[in-house]
């Protein structure tokens, strides 16, 4: 319990000492925030518009955070937090029940080491929640393959149809996708029906349909337009076409993966080692799910016609229970040669942290990277001492020590750097122009966004913004309620020299030609990319 409390002292201790950035992390705190003033528990609105690209689940709980904490950068990072520290105790419980509590100990320490576990819990965006519920429905097939018991199987297997419905509500059929294509893949390799056929249909149906359909069908009621829109445009359309915009390579996560491990990417080749005691077996194994599980989401995301870095967040649980599948048939000595890697990564890092002015430009002015680079040299300090305790310890056969020693110093590292970030995000935060508008404006005072829109912007304000010449992600919202924007630049002029009071962002090209058009403006925030004007 003192290494649970310690671990969740240092997880939650920096969610609230950063700006929220731009643009996932202002998107949804401010459709959790505008659930929470508004009362309407179905329908998001984001800015004051129809949002529907993404479930309900984490503006609920975001909501009911703001409700119960008061609005603040903690309550609004505090679920991907939680969620990615119960991810966290869902694979140390796992590793426990099926392999022994030092194998438990061992999988919770390389989960909250996992670079992309760490990074993704901190920052406000969907793929925590989603990553926690397919965890929790991944571990309880993998608890149900390893119990006797018919009942105790029953009960796993409907904790795994209850997750379903959670990750469905977390981001969509994406939750149902990955554990029902896992099912089918592990069966067809094995040729082994058997876990198709224990997963209990009938009953695990009622419970995830119970869970998850009354929003969707609540939701499709009130708002018409919700179902086109949802599952067509933000599924289907997003996963074959390059509608958003988010292409990459076929080898965009490859790099993603390789840094996302650390500290244990060098574990990765042990990954296709035979596990001696169930080789020659005809039927499905704890391994087999998991290699399966991982290789699945990797080659899915791949395949898709849009890629962000998070999306392959969720086979990191998965591989740290490889991790530690290999770790309970390594001896100690020969795992000293795992540490060069991770060694090697902070290194680097702490040589090109040296001289931070060689990353600078007119955007990112070196008093920005400073902070970060000092960060970094700090973090590469922190973990060289636990890489070295590792070292040690791992000589004298103190396995679990020393992959806690690793695990505690990279995690600490890694949230030094993590922390270190909020100089820079704050280019990216509307933290500072809002502290700068605030004193000049009423609540009354209306506020336009002009050809821009930063996400954190109606946070920070504590108010939606009338966005102008500006679509994006709004087009059906706007589409739907054309009277809450204004569509072209000539209206808005017309509209700012009829008030007598207002107050506008927008990026320096476009102010530049309001100057030219003569508009009345007092600049009240300015840097490299923004500007806010009043006029009063």
């Amino acid at each position: 319990m003192a290494v649970l409390a310690v671990l969740g002292l240092v997880w939650f201790a920096t969610l609230g000492t950063r700006a929220l950035v731009s643009p996932d992390e202002g998107r949804y705190a401010a459709l959790a925030l505008e659930m929470a003033r508004s009362g309407d528990w179905v329908t998001p609105r984001l800015n004051g518009l129809f949002y529907f690209e993404k479930p309900i689940l984490q503006y609920w709980i975001g909501a009911l955070a703001f409700l119960g904490l008061g609005v603040s950068e903690f309550s609004a990072r505090l679920w991907p937090g939680l969620a990615g520290f119960l991810t966290l105790l869902a694979v140390g419980f796992t590793a426990g029940r099926l392999w022994g509590r030092e194998a438990g100990v061992q999988a919770l320490a390389v989960a909250a080491s996992m670079t992309w576990l760490i990074g993704n819990s901190h920052f406000l965006t969907l793929d925590s929640g989603l990553t926690l519920f397919l965890t929790l429905a991944l571990c309880g097939v993998l608890l149900a393959l390893e119990t006797p018991d018919p009942r105790a199987r029953r009960r796993w297997i409907w904790l795994a149809w209850a997750a379903m419905a959670g990750a469905v509500l977390s981001k969509g059929l994406v939750g149902l996708a990955i554990p029902g294509a896992v099912l089918v893949f592990v069966s067809l390799w094995r040729r082994d029906m058997g876990l198709c056929r224990g997963m209990h249909w009938a009953s695990g149906l009622v419970i995830f349909l119970a869970l998850a359909a009354p929003w969707f069908v609540l939701v499709s009621m009130r708002n018409p337009a919700f179902a086109e829109f949802f599952f067509i445009h933000e599924h289907f359309a997003r996963y074959l076409t390059q509608v958003h915009q988010r292409e990459g390579a076929w080898w965009y996560y490859v790099p993603l993966l390789i840094g996302g491990m650390l500290p244990w990417t060098g574990a990765l080749p042990w990954l296709l080692r035979k596990d001696p005691a169930t080789q020659g077996s005809s039927r499905i194994t704890v391994r087999d799910v998991l290699l399966v599980w991982c290789v699945f989401v990797f080659l899915f995301f791949s395949a898709s016609g849009s890629k962000l870095p998070s999306y392959i967040l969720p086979m990191f649980p998965a591989l740290a229970l490889l991790v530690t599948v290999q770790l309970r048939r390594t001896a100690p000595s020969a795992l000293r040669w795992h540490l060069l890697l991770p060694v090697l990564a902070w290194v680097l890092l702490f040589a090109l942290a040296i001289d931070p002015a060689r990353f600078a430009s007119a955007s990112t002015p070196v008093a920005v990277l400073e902070p970060l680079a000092g960060a970094v040299r700090l973090g590469a300090v922190i973990f060289l001492a636990g890489a070295l305790a590792a070292w040690w310890l791992l000589g004298r056969r103190a396995l679990t020590a020393a992959v806690v020693s690793l695990a505690f110093a990279h995690l600490v590292a890694t949230l030094a750097v993590i922390q270190a970030h909020n100089t820079y995000g704050q280019l990216k935060s509307a933290a500072p122009l809002a502290a700068a508008l605030q004193p000049h404006i009423t609540p009354e005072t209306p506020v336009f966004a002009i050809r821009a829109y930063d996400q954190t912007l109606p946070f920070y304000l504590g108010r939606n913004v009338v966005l102008v010449e500006y679509t994006d992600e709004f087009a059906l919202g706007e589409s739907l309620e054309p009277q809450r924007w204004i569509k072209t630049l000539d209206e808005f002029a017309a509209k700012w020299q009829s008030l007598p009071q207002a107050a506008a962002y927008m990026e320096k090209p476009t102010w530049l030609e309001l100057q030219q058009r003569g508009l009345p403006m007092h600049t009240v925030f300015e840097d490299q990319r923004r500007v806010v004007v009043i006029k009063k």
